[in-house]
């Protein structure tokens, strides 16, 4: 191979890489920056006719669409990520995700238009869930198909970063609205200007896509199984068992990261009167450290094993949501305190789990079915184990007198079942590789 080529090679898998991560942070910012804004005061200008508790439920519902429309999402886009290629569709869900978002920001309050408020947030939320349905799949796979074969548990992580710094944006841009503006600019237009700032976020990110080229493992997979008419149908045919192992696996992943990065907000600034800004300023803080987390544990995944990173690190998120909630339930005024319940199990071993996750569900799918595979497992299994838990989280802690720990026990047997299900995956991945397969 030339020098020549190799620089191309270097230099697509560096703008694969980039155009990926900042796609992926614009969609999980429009995304979490519904979840941050519905966790403080949706319930007061879409649902106020309802006393707090229910309307902080009904807001979370709306949250919850989101998920279930992602799965969806996951089958549509990720068919045509099989059979047209990855590039064209990650830039059609990315403009989906833009122009929800944008409209989010434009929807009047329930005082000015009724029940049209909560009706138009809901179809909003319905195109969120439709363009992230198809986004993680397509983003991860450009760059671990991309990558050389002893990198791609790191570079499949990268895009993940986008998660974290996502999750980092929306909160930052809303604690600085919230600290700049009175409380009732902020509640009547100030919040908006978040939601329609992704305007801009989409116009970078639609120009970044459209300058990557596809991937090579795409283009072997065409010509290899040209005759995959549905590959979605054709996935669960030939890996029903690993399917299933997958979504199991997965269930930790969406457990830990609403009750930490979404509930922890209700939790703090609901049950213990914290001001939202300390709430916002430990999560935000606990999203750097997952920042800088996630590539390192998809480098070290690529040395000693994704499945032994990503099981070991789920019973580890379960363990120590202990410790964290008795932080938060003991001492929520106390700001590095919280920041460390919300550091440790969410930035650090939260992060494990996101950052190998990529490349371990994409190895165990062959190309030409893997975008609607790994589509599939991430966004179905987000309806229970995403869209749900806020909704879990605040009747577990109700039952429980505003006490934590039965959400603590729910965690834990959650992840020791996605524990489990991975080492289930890891005996069949073995198999698959005695079997010839890659």
């Amino acid at each position: 191979m030339s020098n020549t080529t190799e620089f191309d090679q270097d230099k697509n898998l560096r703008k694969i890489v980039i155009s990926s991560i900042l796609g992926a942070v614009i969609e999980w910012y429009d995304f979490f920056l519904y979840g941050v804004v519905a966790s403080l005061f949706f319930n007061h200008l879409y649902f106020p006719s309802f006393d707090p508790t229910v309307g902080t439920l009904l807001a979370f519902a709306t949250f919850a669409i989101g998920f279930v429309a992602r799965p969806l999402g996951g089958i549509v886009f990720g068919h045509f990520g099989d059979k047209i290629g990855r590039k064209k569709v990650l830039i059609l869900t990315l403009q989906i995700m833009g122009v929800a978002t944008v409209g989010i920001g434009l929807i009047p309050s329930y005082e000015q238009i009724g029940i049209w408020a909560p009706i138009l947030l809901i179809i909003c939320r319905l195109a969120q869930g439709l363009g992230l349905g198809g986004e993680w799949g397509g983003a991860v796979l450009m760059s671990f198909e991309s990558a050389p074969a002893s990198k791609r548990a790191f570079y499949g992580s990268l895009p993940q970063i986008g998660m974290s710094l996502g999750l980092l944006l929306a909160t930052g841009v809303i604690a600085l609205l919230s600290a700049t503006l009175s409380d009732e600019a902020f509640l009547s237009w100030g919040w908006r200007l978040a939601f329609i700032a992704s305007a801009v976020l989409l116009a970078v990110g639609s120009y970044m896509r459209s300058s990557i080229h596809e991937t090579q493992d795409f283009k072997e997979a065409k010509e290899q199984r040209p005759e995959v008419k549905y590959p979605l149908l054709d996935a669960f045919k030939r890996y029903p068992k690993m399917m299933i192992a997958c979504m199991g696996a997965r269930f930790i992943d969406g457990v830990s990261f609403n009750v930490f990065g979404v509930y922890s907000l209700t939790y703090l600034t609901t049950t213990h009167n914290i001001h939202r800004d300390v709430a916002l300023s430990s999560l935000m803080i606990a999203a750097i450290v997952m920042t800088l987390c996630i590539p390192f544990w998809g480098a070290v995944a690529d040395k000693i094993g994704k499945a032994k990173i990503y099981g070991g690190s789920a019973l580890m998120v379960g363990i120590l949501s202990f410790p964290a909630f008795w932080i938060l339930n003991n001492y929520p005024d106390h700001f590095m305190l919280v920041t460390l319940a919300l550091g440790i199990p969410f930035g650090i071993f939260h992060a494990a789990v996101f950052g190998t996750m990529a490349g371990l569900f994409s190895e165990s799918f062959d190309a030409s079915v893997r975008y609607s595979g790994i589509s599939f497992v991430y966004q179905f299994t987000a309806i229970f184990a995403s869209g749900l838990t806020p909704m879990i989280a605040i009747t577990l802690t109700e039952w429980n007198d505003h006490q934590p720990w039965f959400l603590c026990i729910y965690l834990l047997v959650v992840a020791i079942m996605s524990a489990a299900c991975t080492v289930w995956m890891a005996r069949m991945r073995k198999q698959q590789l005695l079997d010839g397969h890659n």
